[in-house]
């Protein structure tokens, strides 16, 4: 289960350097972004490269993309050899792409591909670049250096490294194609390789909800249920699908409230979104 060009798993990063770093991140572990950025701040001397990438990924939670990628840039700049650095910089280049102006968008979009294909490069096993780099091929058209092409040829690296998400960007590939019984299955295999991840269910789930068949998406919910039933995950996809197919809007809301007030990390739908969804569910009763 991928938020394409934002997924913000960073486990080889966290946790690690001086205090004051691994404070910073604990609090951006927490979505406390704000106190994480003002945390660090201070130790910001043009030395440390860590400090600047936990300056960058506070900055990111908080929407500031173009501080993010002023950061990021500082800490590939510092430690140029360090694919992490390269990687969230492509990542904060994405989202100011998608938040730009159109004149300036085409920029910042081939320089997010030129980061997330340097990440790659220092480090081939760095799965979330890959993946990254992967769905930017997938999306992006042909002028801005994506195409099906390019993103089919990184599917053996993928394989390698995580049969599951290989399954999964088969599945996309073929959704793009509008091959929809070819990418359901392959989304099925990506469960079944790996039948206690909550995700990977929620992935077929979505599936159906994007299809219209709803019966089929709440099934699947329910199977990430009787895995997971508390997992801040399915509150948020459960409530996410009563909203699309407009039934027990009820129940939605106090999903996404029960979602509201579960401990959230970085890798979860933001309180922002839980909260938009919770409006629609409220406008809708």
């Amino acid at each position: 289960m991928r938020n394409p060009l934002v997924t913000l798993a960073c486990a080889a990063v966290l946790y690690g350097g001086p205090a004051e770093v691994r404070k910073a991140d604990e609090l951006y572990s927490q979505t406390r972004y704000k106190e994480a950025l003002e945390a660090i701040r201070p130790h910001l001397d043009g030395r440390d490269a860590a400090a600047y990438m936990a300056a960058g990924r506070a900055a990111f939670g908080l929407r500031d993309f173009k501080q993010s990628a002023s950061h990021f840039e500082k800490a590939a700049q510092l430690d140029p050899k360090r694919a992490e650095h390269h990687h969230w910089l492509g990542r904060a280049l994405g989202r100011r792409a998608e938040t730009a102006f159109p004149v300036a968008a085409p920029h910042y979009a081939s320089k997010a591909r030129q980061s997330f294909e340097k990440a790659v490069s220092l480090d081939p096993r760095n799965g979330e670049a890959l993946n990254d780099l992967f769905d930017y091929y997938l999306q992006a058209p042909g002028f801005l250096g994506g195409g099906l092409d390019k993103a089919q040829s990184l599917l053996p690296k993928i394989r390698a490294l995580d049969e599951a998400e290989y399954e999964y960007a088969q599945a996309q590939m073929q959704e793009s194609r509008k091959e929809f019984n070819t990418a359901e299955q392959h989304l099925k295999r990506a469960a079944e390789l790996a039948p206690k991840s909550v995700g990977r269910v929620l992935d077929v789930a979505r599936f159906f909800a994007r299809r219209g068949r709803f019966a089929e998406s709440f099934a699947w919910i329910s199977r990430a249920e009787k895995i997971a039933p508390k997992d801040p995950q399915v509150l948020y996809g459960k409530a996410q699908t009563h909203i699309e197919a407009k039934k027990d809007l009820r129940v939605a809301k106090q999903l996404l409230e029960e979602y509201l007030r579960a401990p959230l990390n970085p890798d979860l739908p933001s309180r922002e979104e839980a909260l938009k969804l919770l409006k629609q569910a409220s406008s809708g009763e």
